[in-house]
């Protein structure tokens, strides 16, 4: 058993092998961790609807006091994590100046804080038209406890923060929490306008470059993503360049739809359940059948 260990250790330690598979720490600087950021992430949630998620015996009275300790505990986490994303994003060979990355950290952390009012003011938006959507809901505060896509927005608003604010690593990281909670796939880089719901929610996939308007609902299984990528003169993947959907406002995507590459669904529009959509689509505009038949909207008629 002792050679073949030591065999294996030999062929798993091979440099040549290992090129990116192997993560050097930068300063002693470990990679972000996902608990550390589950936390944070629960912290964000307590703060934005409190009473609903962490501590649930809240009081009007108290309420300043939990929102206070609970942002200083998602500061001290959130900084962190953030100079551990600084750190991984750096180049092998770039210099390390830990106090700079520990400024840089402490900055985006105030910035986060300084934009949670707004995330909650959008994710209101979001939570009313859940609740609008389904006629089986009794009250928002069902919709806060109970409903998947709350929870897959409140990370997607954070993380989306996160990466306008250029901090690496960390928002993936954070969107992936919620597509391993929820079955929601929202990639940070994604925009998304107020007034988003998605119901029952799994399978959904939203791909980095989506632009999504206002007052838009998907169904679950739906796919917002690329037809296959363009490939450079080497054969490599061009990358960087816009390729999923451009959806207006007011459109519904029912379950299981397929809308893929650089298309724009114009306002009011509707896509049917089991749809594969490939090109653009007018305003105002039903598709219902598999064969790029569509259909306005004409005397009331309507799925």
């Amino acid at each position: 058993m002792g050679n073949t260990i030591d065999k294996a250790v030999e062929e798993l330690s091979c440099q040549e092998c290992l090129k990116e598979m192997f993560h050097r720490v930068h300063d002693n600087v470990p990679l972000p961790s996902n608990d550390a950021l589950g936390e944070a992430v629960q912290l964000v949630r307590s703060v934005i609807f409190p009473g609903y998620f962490g501590q649930s015996k809240v009081t009007e009275h108290g309420l300043k006091y939990h929102i206070g300790v609970s942002l200083e505990r998602f500061c001290r986490i959130l900084k962190k994590q953030i100079m551990a994303g600084l750190c991984f994003g750096m180049a092998e060979d770039e210099e390390v100046r830990i106090d700079e990355i520990r400024k840089q950290a402490i900055e985006i952390t105030e910035e986060i804080v300084r934009r949670l009012p707004k995330m909650r003011e959008i994710l209101a938006t979001d939570v009313e038209a859940a609740f609008n959507g389904d006629p089986a809901a009794t009250s928002l505060g069902e919709i806060i406890c109970c409903y998947p896509v709350i929870r897959a927005l409140v990370n997607y608003r954070f993380a989306h923060e996160l990466y306008l604010l250029n901090v690496p690593l960390i928002p993936r990281m954070i969107s992936e929490l919620a597509h391993s909670e929820t079955g929601i796939d929202i990639h940070p880089a994604a925009q998304i306008g107020h007034h988003f719901t998605i119901d029952h929610g799994t399978g959904v996939v939203i791909g980095a470059t989506c632009i999504i308007g206002d007052n838009v609902k998907l169904y679950q299984g739906v796919t917002l993503g690329a037809l296959s990528f363009p490939l450079d003169e080497n054969g490599n993947p061009i990358k960087g360049i816009p390729r999923h959907p451009i959806l207006g406002n007011d459109v519904v995507v029912y379950s299981n739809a397929t809308i893929l590459g650089r298309i724009t669904i114009g306002d009011r529009s509707v896509i049917g359940a089991n749809r594969w959509v490939t090109d653009n689509i007018a305003p105002d505009t039903k598709i219902y059948k598999n064969l790029k038949v569509m259909k306005g909207f004409e005397n009331g008629y309507g799925i």
